[in-house]
């Protein structure tokens, strides 16, 4: 069973001689002041999204080109990511792969090298394969950046980040919070950019529940609290984030699926009423309704989940517009 440190014990450098953020690959070891310059930049963004706004757009990416390579599906990722952009006046250019010379066996590193030669300034990736955006950021000239936009099962810092975002505004302090995310944990990208940011940020009290075989086998060195009982997992938290089972990531049998699973995992309103009265319900998406959650819990009154969607448009925006130098 892999850990949740796996794959992220290299050196990843984020960061260029001036001690500037110039490319954000992993939230694993990115200092606490970073994360909330980024939080308060998104901040700043959020009027900028807002529908009222007549003009919807401002200038700091102006004549700069963002690539958005997904080697993986993707509809909030890359749409928002997308939207941010074009919100900053870049030139969006969107690389269909199952189009694109990859397709006819040629390498990353190659496909990237034509990039840059077209004057590429900022790639936007995600990838099936971990670190890939990491190996592409060290590849690359020093003025282009890379944003790491899922890969793997190693991290998804911008979903990190807009999580964090998310939980900030309808919470406000970290150090007193109660977190549980659910589901998944193993495979998940997502979890494991909440875990890295949540505890940098001060949180205490962070549980994993799910069955053995989703979890990894680090967490209790992390300081994790780990439940296999959703009832006593969720008693007294703040927040819950359910997670997708990932069976593209998993062999067949590894964990009970549909009806066997909601029952043992799925956040219902019964399971949800052990939290606290005002707990918030998350969920990164793609949702399996009446498999990780029940429809009732995704479209109740606690559940900010669409909150998740439109903030991620502004802390893009924000980090876009850091890693960019602005």
């Amino acid at each position: 069973m892999s850990g949740l440190n796996d794959l992220v014990n290299a050196p990843v450098n984020q960061f260029n001689s001036a001690g500037e953020l110039t490319h954000l690959l992993t939230l694993e070891g990115l200092p606490k002041e970073q994360i909330l310059h980024i939080l308060d930049t998104a901040q700043q963004f959020v009027s900028v999204t807002d529908p009222a706004r007549e003009v919807k757009k401002v200038p700091l990416l102006r004549g700069k080109s963002v690539f958005n390579l997904f080697f993986e599906n993707s509809t909030r990722t890359r749409t928002t990511f997308e939207i941010a952009a074009k919100r900053l006046s870049a030139d969006v250019i969107n690389l269909d792969i199952s189009t694109s010379s990859t397709a006819k066996g040629e390498s990353l590193l190659d496909t990237i090298d034509n990039l840059v030669a077209m004057q590429a300034d900022i790639f936007v990736v995600r990838h099936s394969i971990s670190r890939a955006p990491i190996q592409i950021a060290q590849h690359i000239p020093a003025h282009v950046h890379v944003i790491n936009a899922g890969d793997g099962s190693h991290q998804h810092p911008t979903q990190g980040l807009l999580d964090m975002y998310t939980m900030r505004h309808f919470k406000k302090d970290f150090s007193s919070l109660k977190v549980a995310i659910v589901g998944d944990i193993l495979h998940s990208r997502v979890a494991k950019s909440n875990i890295c940011a949540l505890r940098t940020l001060g949180c205490k009290d962070i549980r994993a529940i799910g069955p053995e075989s989703l979890l990894p086998s680090d967490l209790d060195m992390l300081g994790i609290k780990i439940f296999h009982s959703m009832e006593e997992g969720l008693k007294g938290v703040d927040v819950v984030m359910t997670l997708r089972i990932q069976k593209e990531r998993m062999e067949a049998g590894q964990v009970p699926e549909g009806d066997e699973f909601f029952k043992q995992y799925g956040l219902t309103p019964t399971r949800l009423a052990l939290a606290k009265s005002d707990a918030i319900v998350m969920h990164p998406g793609p949702m399996n309704r009446g498999v990780e959650i029940d429809s009732a819990v995704a479209d109740g009154t606690q559940s900010v989940i669409l909150n998740q969607v439109t903030f991620g448009i502004a802390v893009r925006m924000a980090v876009m517009s850091i890693v960019a130098g602005n």
